[in-house]
């Protein structure tokens, strides 16, 4: 035991010597991630996107299409921006980009409303961004019904009906949403909480990744396994354990930014799920330890660590849901750490669910923290045999 802590020992304090001889490590390590972070703090800052614009060709220009007009302008998302000529103009304008919908009110619109005709009134949305469209939609929608039902309500009163008996003719039957764990619908919540993982997923794949293969680029490959006599577990745990140290402070930072500084909710066991964490920064160390000594090249180790982390937001079911997906994709889907580990959070962050729902995921990722272990007489033959140095 003594002789591998020795081993381990003698392996960390020649990384930590490495640090001033590659400065990119260090800013893998740290910079970069801390920059990643800010600037998608900085993006989410407001947490739920407000006044977009829209435009307004108004052809009846009477007083209840003004007020219309004005209540729409008043929802959250919607800012009108200014009046067009003519459809044209509204579409030449979301075409340039300039505006991400425009809304026809009819000519006679007052007319048809107080002899009591169908009016309709037409919003042209921009479909290129389905956040966008979604909220802009459902305040139109919202307002335009509002504004009909509060008109049909006066109407029944001028008819003799109490505002209260005019109220229940003209909903007789109301509807209640109640938006349970993220009520306001906030991106910050929902978002965040997937960005800054995956960030910590990419320096984690491409620093761990280039410790290991510029090892062998160098061809300092037998240098670093005869610092640790030559035992290649205690020789990986000393090269790594600096860079688990830096992704250690990093993580429990992102928790920070994440749970005090943003306010995501923290529902469930804390203890799950900060536990999760870590085993989720070891699971793309051992996959990355993986890559490196399956191909054997720093290049090509890098090109795929770089594709299969950004590969794992596409399939954890944040963008498209996972249920939705075929199910060779949803099998695919389960080859990702991040997967499980927005598994956990969701449910002990958000939902508050019981753990014992959550513990089953910490399983899968401990099972990826093995998948290194089987490559190790690879690797140590890597780190002795010369043709596998020198290779980009």
């Amino acid at each position: 035991m003594n002789s591998f802590y020795q081993s381990f020992k003698n392996a960390l304090i020649r990384e930590w010597k490495r640090f001033s001889r590659f400065p990119i490590l260090i800013t893998l390590s740290l910079i970069l991630p801390l920059i990643s972070f800010l600037l998608f703090v900085l993006i989410f800052q407001t947490g739920v996107p407000r006044d977009l614009p829209v435009a307004v060709y108004n052809q009846d220009n009477s007083d209840l299409s003004r007020k219309l007009v004005r209540m729409i302008d008043a929802t959250p998302s919607v800012k009108i921006i200014q009046d067009i000529s003519d459809p044209l103009e509204g579409e030449r304008l979301i075409k340039e980009g300039k505006i991400d919908a425009f809304i026809i009110l009819p000519k006679g619109m007052e007319k048809s409303i107080y002899k009591n005709d169908p009016v309709a009134v037409s919003a042209f949305i921009s479909g290129t961004n389905i956040s966008k469209n979604g909220l802009i939609d459902k305040d139109i929608r919202t307002t335009v019904m509002t504004f009909s039902s509060g008109i049909q309500i006066q109407l029944l009163m001028k008819a003799g009906l109490s505002d209260k008996e005019a109220y229940v003719q003209m909903m007789p039957v109301t509807f209640e949403k109640h938006v349970l764990f993220n009520p306001f619908t906030n991106y910050s919540y929902y978002l965040l909480p997937a960005f800054l993982p995956m960030m910590m997923v990419v320096f984690i794949l491409i620093v761990t990744i280039f410790a290991i293969g510029s090892e062998l680029k160098n061809g300092t490959a037998s240098e670093w396994l005869n610092s640790a006599n030559g035992n290649i577990l205690a020789a990986l745990w000393g090269k790594l354990t600096p860079y688990f140290v830096l992704q250690f402070v990093l993580w429990n930072f992102m928790n920070v930014i994440l749970y005090v500084y943003e306010q995501v909710p923290l529902n469930g066991n804390t203890f799950v799920l900060f536990c999760t964490g870590y085993l989720f920064l070891l699971a793309y160390q051992s996959i990355a330890i993986l890559i490196i000594t399956l191909l054997g090249n720093l290049r090509l180790a890098l090109s795929l660590g770089g594709g299969y982390s950004v590969l794992a937001f596409t399939f954890s079911g944040l963008t498209f849901p996972f249920i939705a997906m075929d199910p060779a994709m949803q099998m695919f889907g389960k080859l990702f750490p991040f997967t499980y580990y927005m598994e956990v959070f969701i449910d002990q962050a958000i939902r508050g669910a019981n753990i014992s729902y959550s513990i089953p995921y910490l399983g899968y990722l401990a099972l990826f923290i093995v998948l290194p272990y089987l490559a190790l007489p690879k690797l140590k033959r890597m780190c002795l045999d010369e043709s596998y140095w020198y290779k980009l």
